[in-house]
């Protein structure tokens, strides 16, 4: 899902380092930055990305993700973040929005919960859609958004998805069904205990057409 043509990317949340070092073997941008604010990982990324990938551009900075200095590289920028829940990813979103209103970065999300949430955020900022896809990996499903901070040139975000429930196999129709049965049933769990805003939540995913 990421184009060819960044400047920078930021690989946030990182972890292990894996979608960077991906992206570092596709050429995939000019710089890659690898960000985690555990000490101890970013050590053992940084000893394994001096490993095998010595010739590559990459950096690596130990800091709180919200805080992300972008202003200091010019150019086109790509955060991805990743491997947690909707609810952060919103709160880390929204921070990088503030800090560089004026610039024009991407982001590809990919919450381990809560993509509702984060989708509500970035309606609210007035985010634009370039790409969704619905996948399954070990057991697990994921939605994955491909968003640019301004809507020009770009779709509109929808509330539930509207990319991801489009199919043109009998294995992704199955995927979509299990996986709105899924949420749904979260949310009737949810209902249950009269949190607020849920009967909207669950109409809007009733309405989708499969």
């Amino acid at each position: 899902m990421v184009p060819l043509g960044y400047d920078h990317v930021w690989d946030c949340c990182c972890d292990h380092g894996l979608i960077g070092a991906a992206l570092l073997s596709r050429q995939a941008a000019a710089r890659v930055h690898f960000v985690d604010i555990v000490p101890a990982l970013m050590a053992a990324v940084e000893k394994n990305l001096q490993r095998f990938y010595p010739e590559a551009a990459w950096a690596v900075h130990c800091q709180d993700v919200a805080k992300l200095p972008l202003n200091r590289y010019d150019g086109k920028h790509l955060v991805v973040i990743a491997g947690i829940g909707g609810d952060l990813m919103s709160e880390l979103v929204e921070s990088i929005h503030q800090q560089h209103q004026n610039a024009n970065i991407d982001f590809l999300l990919c919450p381990v919960n809560n993509p509702y949430t984060l989708r509500q955020k970035l309606i609210s900022h007035h985010f634009g859609l370039k790409h969704e896809v619905l996948i399954e990996d070990n057991q697990r499903f994921y939605e994955i958004l491909f968003v640019s901070s301004t809507i020009d040139g770009n779709e509109q975000i929808n509330a539930v998805g509207n990319k991801i429930w489009h199919s043109d196999c009998a294995v992704q129709s199955d995927l979509i069904t299990r996986y709105i049965d899924k949420t749904l049933n979260h949310y009737r769990r949810l209902q249950r205990g009269n949190s607020n805003n849920i009967d909207t939540i669950i109409d809007n995913y009733n309405a989708i057409a499969v």
